[in-house]
């Protein structure tokens, strides 16, 4: 397999260079999340056009290992959604498309038993009506911060909504709450309700989301990252990038010191590398303007965006550009890298932090149609 020449395609000083293919990891608009060192793929579709989205899950051991497809039933079928990882152990999907609707549900893979599960609204939740093309930050293993624009099959609001979805991964509950009665009992994990033994409460992880009192610009296909707040009172901010005409990134959420315990996934040696690029006076200072369905992961204080598709050509739509943004001072700094490389051109694919590699994983090519089976790792020349 060919591998970009020092100094990047078009002489440009980054890359991103294969390291895998497998037909199974060709999709687009999927969600790809690390969890316990391997990269777990969800659903999304498998080609441009596709009446409905795969069902499917998909691990890979970046360490070399072939993907293998998840054999656990009841999987969602999903794309356009987003996922996040919960106690080293769940996989939770959250919203997205399903072929018919816009959904709010949560669905969670177990890994260690390797089976999914739908986990149920608490009495005074209050879901979105549906989510698609939105976002979902990981605040702790209890909190997720989702931002995005509800709607239906049909409407959607001119406004993006901001939620707090609530959950506990360590603690279950009887559903529908049990009353116990005459004949009431525990029988394999399950309860009679009212001592009917036709209806039955099973042990089930339960949800709540609340929406909060701030909005955002009206965002489809953005992305959020959760960054260190620059200056002398530390603390962290959300950050949303794209999915409008704006170039400015927008906050969804601010925390003082010590009220964010996540901690970002250590990576060292790419951090030094980031600081190095953006201080090579090889980018101009240019934020995205118009992108989405693009790809965002935080790597130290960086936020690192790459390809997606413009707003503001109506050809040659799909990008190949990466984005860097810089909080270490106020004000954050952007610094813009393009690339002459047109088959790196992606649109609805992931890219994921894992071991101190930043994997691409997925997506559109130019075409807009064909799924790339590529695997590649981001390569900086320095």
């Amino acid at each position: 397999m060919a591998v970009a020449p020092p100094g990047g395609a078009g002489g440009s000083r980054w890359t991103w260079r294969p390291v895998a293919r497998d037909a199974l990891l060709a999709r687009a608009f999927h969600s790809c999340t690390e969890l316990r060192g391997r990269l777990y793929l969800v659903g999304g579709l498998l080609a441009g056009g596709a009446a409905e989205p795969s069902a499917d899950t998909v691990v890979l051991d970046p360490a070399g290992a072939p993907a293998v497809r998840v054999g656990a039933r009841g999987g969602p079928r999903r794309s356009h959604h987003d996922a996040a990882a919960l106690g080293g152990r769940w996989l939770c999907a959250v919203g997205g498309w399903d072929g018919a609707r816009r959904l709010a549900a949560v669905a969670a893979l177990d890994a260690e038993r390797g089976e999914w599960e739908a986990w149920t609204a608490a009495p005074g939740s209050c879901p979105p009506a549906g989510l698609s093309s939105h976002t979902c930050t990981r605040l702790s293993d209890r909190e997720l911060r989702v931002a995005g624009r509800e709607g239906g099959t049909r409407t959607q609001r001119r406004y993006g909504s901001i939620y707090t979805l609530r959950l506990d991964p360590s603690a279950r509950t009887y559903w529908p709450p049990p009353t116990f009665g005459k004949g009431g009992g525990e029988k394999a994990g399950q309860l009679l309700v009212s001592g009917n033994p036709d209806s039955l409460a099973h042990l089930v992880h339960i949800l709540s989301y609340r929406e909060e009192s701030c909005r955002s610009a009206s965002r489809s296909g953005h992305c959020a990252a959760l960054l260190p707040t620059p200056g002398p009172r530390p603390g962290h901010q959300l950050l949303l990038f794209g999915g409008c005409d704006s170039a400015e990134p927008e906050v969804a959420g601010h925390w003082g010191h010590g009220k964010i315990q996540e901690e970002a996934p250590a990576a060292p040696r790419l951090t030094e590398q980031l600081a190095k690029l953006v201080s090579s006076g090889q980018g101009s200072r240019q934020g995205p303007r118009g992108l989405r369905h693009h790809s965002c992961s935080v790597v130290g204080p960086f936020a690192v965006l790459f390809g997606g598709e413009t707003l503001t050509r109506a050809r040659d739509t799909i990008c190949n550009d990466l984005y860097v943004y810089d909080t270490r001072r106020a004000p954050s700094l952007w610094f813009h890298f393009p690339c002459a490389d047109r088959a790196l051109k992606r649109v609805g694919h992931r890219t994921c932090l894992c071991n101190d590699q930043l994997y691409l994983v997925g997506g559109f090519g130019e075409d807009g149609r064909t799924a790339s089976p590529q695997v590649c790792t981001l390569d900086l020349f320095l």
